[in-house]
């Protein structure tokens, strides 16, 4: 049996992503927490806040909103989601996230498999709100 050491991570111990829009957090990660086969972390948007377009060539991106009214556009069609809902993107579906809502949303994403090398796990598809921003660093 393999020795495995609980780790507990906090979104506040982690840097803010706002590059994509929003408040992105890579919680559980090869770097937080020497994840093998994929990574979990938080998304708060304000009312009118957007994660822009993307796709994922390499994972499957799993959603769950904890609180809020989102609008989540899969290759361009509507699937307007809310607190208590999940959903997952599939590889190479591209994906854009709205708050359409009048309060702060919050929500969980978990991304599996890792994608070879991190920078081929995500591919933008529309201009950045915060391509000024570092990019993320997830490995």
């Amino acid at each position: 049996m393999q020795n495995v050491r609980a780790e507990k991570v906090t979104a506040d111990a982690v840097p803010a992503n706002r590059r994509r829009g929003g408040d992105i957090r890579v919680v559980l990660s090869p770097r937080t927490v020497g994840a093998t086969s994929g990574f979990m972390g938080t998304v708060t948007l304000q009312p009118g806040e957007f994660v822009a377009e993307h796709y994922h060539p390499h994972s499957e991106e799993f959603l769950y909103v904890v609180s809020g009214d989102l609008l989540l556009r899969l290759d361009g069609q509507p699937l307007p989601l809310s607190a208590g809902e999940g959903t997952m993107v599939a590889i190479g579906v591209r994906h854009r996230l709205e708050n359409t809502g009048d309060t702060t949303a919050f929500l969980v994403f978990h991304l599996s498999p890792l994608a070879p090398r991190p920078e081929l796990g995500h591919v933008d598809t529309e201009p950045l709100p915060g391509a000024a921003e570092p990019a993320p660093t997830v490995g």
